[in-house]
């Protein structure tokens, strides 16, 4: 009666008994229901005390809502079960367990903040680093210590590397890394990752807390296994090494999370770390309709580092998925909004029905701007606002504080960003100096030669005031869009956001060039100077509080969803709009440098095809502003990987299109570039990407890129132990592999 409810797939997994196993679990196909009901069929039909049960998730919310269903299906029992995220369980063991290793009763905790404080204290003590920026070395230490690297090992990874860690030279980083972990002891205190570390290093320094933990956890099973990293894999060893009764459930098509150090190899090298590992695909999925899946298939299938399986639908075939050829960004944003106008009054469907995914956040202004205009109420997920973005803010408040010296609040904001050596304590002194004597806080600026008499920062804030007096000028000379140009430049502030080389600089470097590109088009439909920029601004964030307050809840859930595939994994939407599907989005032009990066942004379209649960649309543009220029954009190499006779193609109406009839005034279909090149035995070889061909001095490789034409053409390859090359083709004397 327990199994009843379940398919053979998922029947087979759950009676596994003994011994690893390996459960595939496609988008859709139940794997939450599959763990839950082997943890119930354990407890209630093979004798397994609740005390011997370990379940891993990666969510507090996961975990919650695994433990309430084994309850729901036996009962009190399930209360007793240990279900937990990894940073819960390790906490829980050191807790017991720390002091064995120099951690003391009650030890702290430290969050974000207080770890960027202390590495503020710790740069200002090691010569040679300037103005290094905390984020960038939370940001590597916290990689460092996913990989369980010491400050040593950090250095010689560096070294590696060319002796330099995101452009600081590798010993003084792994300075700052020592005198930051030598800071946390002497608190008394641990951050986040330091949890799963030290569990570690107290499994192997003492083996008998180890042993004791193991029987506290002789059945264990690990969700989402694809997006464990190097210590999360390690603490999976070390705790199933004594019963080898792990299983863990994934899906390698899935692992999209390789910025924040996760890696695919622990699904894909399950077998090979256990041998005898018994396999468990499940295939049938709930979620879609056939004609999703079959492009979710054959788009994955072009990865090669994946375990095989094949999604088959329980639902029917369902409409055709379509595509949409956008003129530019704006045609794109009008198509969704409108597309979802129409579904909603044909089929009845509410505005929580729907979700328009991208690869950035930057993504969403047009498409809020779309939605707003026919009224259709909207809300940023795992985001705020376009206008209230850090970044957005902190460049518009350079342009308030140009044009307006009373305006305390902006000046106060861009003191010290990018920073500039003006630390917190002279910012305090500054503001009580204009309190006293009921001037602004510019008016203190401009006497901190007395305010702050014979400090460094005196120097400084000098220098910032030339800058802002210079700015001052160009906002009356220059048009709006050239202006904004000039503060990224001159403030510094876009070369400070380029040095830190994280993924959050990114996504900040690509709003930056969003708002060039909304500040350009207002300018070009008739927008003044950015005064009057600014006063349409302030508007349009007041608008966008709306769609931030209804993430936290405030406004009612009827509304689409905005948001990037990364934060749509695991959700799932009546009609999910693909957006922006094209060669520098998708993939994303800071991840084509090698297979693997190319194969993890293929990974992340397929996420997002199989959100859709009945409809799908697929949209790209034929040219997109960046940084206020408008580029031709070529469709996404995955779009062309998709068979033709899977899409059908519509207008801004939804209504199909019949290529055969397309004149001479239709937008002609793009097709990649092809690009020929000869060899003496196999004559004639044409290049479109994916070809396995072999060079006389790299070895075998594989194109993943194509451009240029005739005697310029080049083509990309990745060669095996060698990596990336760009090779002009008449010269590569490439073959066939």
């Amino acid at each position: 009666m327990l199994l009843d409810s379940l398919n053979d797939e998922q029947r087979a997994a759950v009676l596994h008994n003994q011994g690893p196993a390996l459960v595939i679990a496609g988008a859709g196909s139940g794997k939450t229901r599959t763990v839950v009901h082997r943890i119930a069929y354990l407890l209630a039909e093979q004798g397994v005390y609740p005390q011997e049960i370990l379940a891993v998730t990666f969510t507090n919310k996961a975990a919650g809502e695994l433990k309430e269903r084994v309850e729901r299906l036996i009962g009190p029992p399930g209360r007793e079960l240990w279900v937990s995220t990894f940073h819960s369980a390790c906490l829980r063991i050191l807790r017991q367990y720390g002091e064995l290793i120099g951690l003391g009763p009650g030890f702290a905790i430290y969050d974000d903040s207080d770890q960027l404080e202390l590495l503020r204290e710790v740069i200002e003590q090691v010569q040679g680093l300037g103005e290094a920026n905390p984020r960038v070395l939370r940001a590597i230490i916290d990689r460092a210590k996913s990989n369980l690297w010491s400050p040593e090992e950090l250095a010689r990874a560096g070294g590696e590397a060319g002796g330099r860690v995101a452009g600081m030279p590798a010993e003084l980083v792994s300075e700052v890394y020592r005198r930051y972990q030598l800071r946390l002891r002497q608190a008394n205190a641990a951050d986040f990752n330091d949890l799963l570390g030290h569990t570690v290093a107290l499994f192997e320094q003492f083996p008998e807390v180890l042993d004791k933990v193991q029987q506290r956890a002789v059945f264990i099973h690990v969700d989402e296994y694809q997006d464990t990293n190097a210590v999360q894999y390690r603490l999976t060893r070390q705790l199933a090494n004594k019963y080898l009764n792990l299983m863990v459930v994934g899906d390698p098509d899935q692992s999209i999370y390789a910025f924040r150090g996760a890696d695919v190899r622990n699904i894909l090298d399950f077998q090979h770390d256990y041998q005898g590992a018994a396999v468990y695909r499940l295939e049938a999925n709930y979620r879609s309709v056939g004609a999703v899946l079959k492009v979710a298939n054959a788009l994955i299938s072009h990865n090669q580092e994946r375990l095989e399986k094949t999604l088959r639908p329980v639902k029917g075939v369902g409409a055709g998925v379509k595509t949409y050829r956008a003129a530019d960004h704006r045609d794109e944003a009008d198509f969704v909004a409108r597309q979802i106008e129409r579904l909603t009054a044909e089929q009845a469907l509410s505005p929580e029905a729907f979700a328009v995914l991208y690869r950035t956040n930057a993504q969403s202004r047009v498409l809020e701007e779309a939605l707003r205009r026919l009224g259709i109420p909207a809300k940023i997920v795992g985001g705020v606002g376009f206008y209230e973005r850090r970044e957005v803010k902190d460049i518009l408040s350079y342009a308030r504080a140009a044009l307006n010296p009373a305006d305390d609040i902006a000046w106060k904001r861009i003191l010290n960003r990018p920073r500039r050596g003006i630390g917190k304590t002279s910012e305090e002194h500054l503001a009580a100096w204009a309190a006293r004597r009921s001037v602004r806080f510019v008016d203190a600026l401009r006497a901190t030669d007395e305010v702050l008499k014979g400090t460094p920062a005196v120097k400084k804030i000098n220098e910032f005031l030339q800058l802002m007096d210079d700015l001052s000028e160009a906002a009356e000379a220059l048009p709006a869009a050239q202006f904004l140009s000039l503060v990224l430049d001159a403030s510094g502030y876009l070369l400070s956001l380029k040095a830190e080389r994280s993924f959050e600089a990114q996504a900040r470097i690509e709003n930056l060039e969003e708002l060039i590109s909304a500040v350009t088009e207002w300018q070009d439909e008739g927008g003044g100077p950015i005064g009057e920029f600014l006063d349409e601004a302030a508007l349009l964030a007041s608008l966008d509080d709306r769609a931030v307050k209804a993430v936290n809840h405030e406004l009612p859930a009827e509304a689409v969803t905005l948001m990037t595939i990364h934060n749509a994994k695991g959700l799932e939407f009546k009609v999910v709009f693909l957006v922006g599907l094209e060669e520098g989005l998708m993939p994303h032009r800071s991840s084509t440098g090698s297979l693997a990066e190319i194969e993890e942004e293929r990974r992340l379209m397929y996420v997002g095809v199989t959100r859709a649960q009945e409809e799908l649309f697929l949209v790209h543009c034929e040219q997109r502003m960046i940084f206020g220029r408008t580029e031709f954009a070529r469709p996404s190499r995955f779009l062309e990987e998709i068979p033709r006779a899977l899409l059908c193609e519509v207008d801004l109406l939804g209504r199909e299109v019949d290529l055969r009839s397309l004149n001479k005034y239709s937008r002609p279909v793009w097709t990649p570039p092809t690009v020929a090149a000869s060899t003496p035995e196999q004559g004639p070889l044409t290049f479109r990407g994916g070809e396995k061909v072999t060079h006389p001095k790299f070895g075998a490789g594989t194109v993943v890129g194509v451009s240029g034409e005739g005697g310029r053409a080049e083509v990309t390859v990745v060669f095996q132990g060698v990596g990336v090359r760009r090779l002009l083709v008449k010269y590569a004397n490439l073959s066939p592999a």
